[in-house]
């Protein structure tokens, strides 16, 4: 049995120090699980999503997996892996 494929997208922004802190951590994390991690820039995605910077603009960075919130500020590390493993 094979894990499932799973999708790991940072939420951030321009010139955030912490979203490009959580960013290298979540690219170590994910290679050990095959993922390249996406990022989405909450202010560029408000062209055309608005509610996202809305939801989410206050609390970055947002860790999202499989499309779903899973930590913010700070990456869950332990937990990701965790979580990636199932």
């Amino acid at each position: 049995m094979t894990n499932p494929t799973h999708s790991v997208t940072l939420l951030t922004r321009a010139g955030c120090g912490l979203c490009a802190t959580a960013l290298e951590q979540l690219r170590v994390i994910c290679a050990e699980f095959g993922i390249e991690p996406g990022t989405v820039d909450v202010d560029e995605a408000a062209v055309t999503d608005p509610g996202l910077r809305a939801e989410y603009g206050d609390r970055l960075p947002v860790v999202l997996l499989d499309g779903r919130e899973h930590s913010y500020f700070d990456v869950d590390e332990t937990r990701l892996r965790a979580d990636l493993k199932r």
